[in-house]
């Protein structure tokens, strides 16, 4: 059993529109250390509607590659050995982003469902659907949407802070952590959600309340 947090995000703010910055490197490594201190085994790197592969040399967690699309009704994450490297945010549909993940051997997630997206409503064949580390209040929601359309469900932190990282995981059942491995897991739904409640969570969680209220 594998403990995987499947939403990050290597830099603390938005903006560089599907393009790598300077920051990223770091921005990995900070992962990669606050990742380890929350005991996780792996971390899918999912930026906004791009994918780069990084190594931090320092060992562990396991990166998994990743991106998070902009389609036209929302977010998806794609995350497996060979995700999408670049993305043109709002061109694409969930149909379209799904069908070129099945074809490149990844999962398709729905991301946040319930936050500014109407990805669900979609016909695409998802493979799971997302707890949101931002909104773990809508988790029994998320449930509920998983039942409807028969996939599992997933965790991830959807962190920007490497602080972030961890605070939902998905703890996968394979006999070993590659992309390969988490993919087939997901499908099977050998896969369940661990949120993590913590004094940090909850001070980060009223912050990002807030911030979004009000912006």
């Amino acid at each position: 059993m594998f403990t995987v947090d499947l939403h990050a995000h290597t830099r603390f703010f938005h903006g560089f529109q599907a393009e790598p910055t300077a920051f990223d490197p770091i921005g990995v490594r900070l992962l990669a250390l606050w990742g380890r201190r929350a005991g996780l085994d792996g971390i899918a790197l999912t930026n906004h509607d791009y994918y780069r592969s990084f190594d931090t040399g320092i060992g562990g967690p396991q990166f998994i590659p990743g991106i998070e699309v902009t389609t036209t009704l929302g977010h998806l994450l794609v995350v497996g050995p060979d995700p999408p490297r670049r993305t043109v945010p709002g061109k694409r549909t969930p149909e379209e982003v799904v069908s070129q993940a099945h074809s490149n051997g990844c999962a398709a997630i729905i991301a946040h469902p319930y936050r500014r997206s109407r990805v669900r409503e979609s016909d695409a064949d998802f493979d799971a659907v997302e707890i949101n580390g931002k909104h773990p209040d809508d988790a029994e929601r998320v449930r509920g949407l998983s039942e409807s359309l028969g996939i599992p469900v997933v965790g991830g932190s959807d962190a920007h802070y490497p602080f972030e990282v961890g605070r939902t995981v998905t703890r996968i059942e394979a006999a070993e952590l590659t992309p390969e491995a988490v993919v087939t897991a997901i499908r099977e739904g050998a896969v369940a959600v661990e949120i993590r409640d913590s004094r940090v969570n909850e001070l980060v969680q009223t912050g990002y309340e807030y911030v979004h209220r009000y912006r």
